[in-house]
């Protein structure tokens, strides 16, 4: 692996790159800049308070960039199944990093002859070195193996839970099936505990950290400005969703959804049911969707409120607003190929992972 800064980060990571593209947006003329590249197929990346960030690799590695550009491999990860699409995968910082120095991360965790997915929770040297106390809060039941559908985006709630998701592994009936956390949201407490609130709790049969089900392969979540937790998710062939989480709803997928498996054949029983919950939009064809934020507004008022949306599969940032949301526009560059996870900085700008350039990029308003 090449791991190569391409510029000193200011305490703000405010980027300077010495190339850099300039595209029109609907908000004005924006420039992207590379920060970091020579990626080797990246997942996520979070911001650290003293002005640092982390980056995954969905091989196993998690690096350091620091605010002076210096960068390491940061030791102590846990043992990853890099099969198809797992691996090591989402980064959370939570709010209080500064005083606890605890990270989160998701991963394929190996399960015998399988591999599920599971939450890390560690800490983070001073020196952003090595990672200790590192502990296994939760996996997924037993029971699952292929490369696929693992979902493990994993947010903060404003309750101070975790909310990560579980995509159904390729057993579609599994969505359906609350014994099973497959195709799932999941919430817990930091410390790995259910609470008492979840909407499974003391249900025979139930997985109690399960908080919606009928999911496919959520890959993209985010909070937004009211705290409200939203996810985007894979349909097959068309059916991509974006959907607002709500306690203990069902979310339909195998029996319902828009769109088609790859064989042509029908899904289910159509696009609706009684007692499962519609998409906030769809898109078909399908873009297979990933990382997604909501905007402050930070540097670019007309982005108050809107969600970024990153495409794998045709190499662009989905902007989404109004409500329901509706995607409102395609911003597209050289920059944008697969990209696979979207954030906003510290300093407003808008800052997404390609995996088709390898690169971490960092888009704001031209000067």
């Amino acid at each position: 692996m090449i791991f190569r800064p391409l510029t000193a980060l200011a305490l703000v990571l405010a980027a300077t790159a010495s190339t850099a593209e300039d595209i029109q947006t609907q908000a004005g003329e924006m420039t992207i800049e590379a920060v970091v590249e020579d990626l080797v197929t990246p997942w996520s990346f979070g911001f650290l308070p003293e002005g640092g960030l982390l980056i995954t690799e969905r091989d196993g590695e998690l690096l350091y960039v620091g605010p002076d550009g210096e960068s390491h491999v940061v030791s102590g990860t846990p043992t990853v199944v890099a099969n198809g699409q797992g691996g090591l995968l989402d980064l959370l910082i939570p709010k209080d990093f500064a005083q606890t120095r605890e990270i989160f991360l998701t991963f394929a965790k190996p399960q015998g002859r399988g591999e599920g997915t599971a939450v890390a929770r560690a800490t983070l040297s001073a020196d952003a070195r090595r990672l200790s106390d590192l502990r296994v809060i939760f996996e997924m039941e037993w029971g699952s193996n292929g490369g696929r559908h693992f979902g493990s985006r994993i947010v903060e709630g404003p309750d101070g839970h975790l909310y990560f998701t579980i995509g159904d592994r390729g057993d579609r009936p599994s969505a359906q099936d609350l014994s099973r956390h497959n195709g799932s949201v999941i919430r817990i407490a930091r410390d790995g505990s259910v609470p008492d609130d979840n909407p499974f709790v003391g249900r025979d049969g139930a997985q109690p950290e399960i908080w919606s089900y009928g999911h496919r392969n959520p890959q993209g979540a985010a909070v937004d400005g009211q705290g409200r937790i939203w996810v985007n998710e894979h349909g097959a062939r068309g059916g991509d969703e974006v959907n607002l989480i709500r306690k203990g709803a069902n979310y339909g997928w195998p029996v319902i959804a828009y769109g088609r498996h790859y064989s042509g054949r029908t899904i289910g029983e159509g696009t609706e049911k009684p007692g499962m919950e519609q998409p906030e939009h769809y898109w078909d064809p399908s873009i297979a969707p990933s990382g997604m934020v909501f905007h402050s507004g930070t540097g670019v008022s007309d982005w108050r409120g809107d969600a970024f949306v990153g495409s794998l599969k045709f190499d662009y940032i989905a902007r989404l607003d109004g409500s329901p949301l509706r995607e409102v526009e395609q911003i597209r560059a050289e920059a944008t190929a697969r990209v696979r996870d979207v954030r906003e900085g510290p300093d407003g700008a808008l800052w997404f992972l390609s995996i088709g350039n390898g690169t971490l990029f960092r888009m704001s308003p031209k000067d």
